[in-house]
């Protein structure tokens, strides 16, 4: 399902990103929003990319896109979520990763899906899913846990 608000249709790019985060270039670490189930899920794509900086030295020679990229890449992703679901002006604060695993290595030309799925919230506290794929690929799962303030 590839939805949008009433206002804004998918794809969403940076412009329409921005307006749920506070991240900016070059710590805005999502490309696109491509799929929204309100209340319940998106999807989110990352483009790797060898002018990102953090590859010129991770690592010379053998560039690899670090993993506390990615899995910053799914807070940044479930902030957007978070943000929909409460439909206000918080801001989400990442408070905790566990089960993180990095099944793949990320590397300069991939395509980074993210799927995060909302698991249950108290008030203004979140519990997310995340997955990362590369081409269908399982590339990193996560549980994550945010506030909205």
């Amino acid at each position: 399902m590839n939805q949008g608000t009433d206002q804004t249709p998918l794809p969403w790019f940076t412009q329409e990103i921005e307006k749920f985060l506070p991240h900016r270039h070059p710590f805005l670490l999502i490309d696109r929003v491509v799929e929204l189930v309100p209340n319940e899920k998106i999807v989110a794509i990352k483009n790797i990319s060898m002018s990102d900086p953090m590859l010129q030295g991770h690592f010379p020679g053998q560039p690899i896109y670090p993993g506390v990229l990615i899995l910053e890449s799914m807070a940044q992703t479930a902030g957007v979520l978070g943000r929909t679901i409460l439909q206000n002006s918080s801001t989400c604060f990442l408070t905790e990763i566990t089960e993180a695993r990095f099944r793949r290595l990320v590397v300069p030309g991939d395509t980074l899906r993210l799927e995060i799925t909302r698991e249950k919230d108290r008030k203004t506290f979140f519990w997310f899913s995340a997955q990362a794929f590369v081409d269908g690929e399982l590339a990193t799962t996560a549980k994550l846990s945010a506030l909205l303030r």
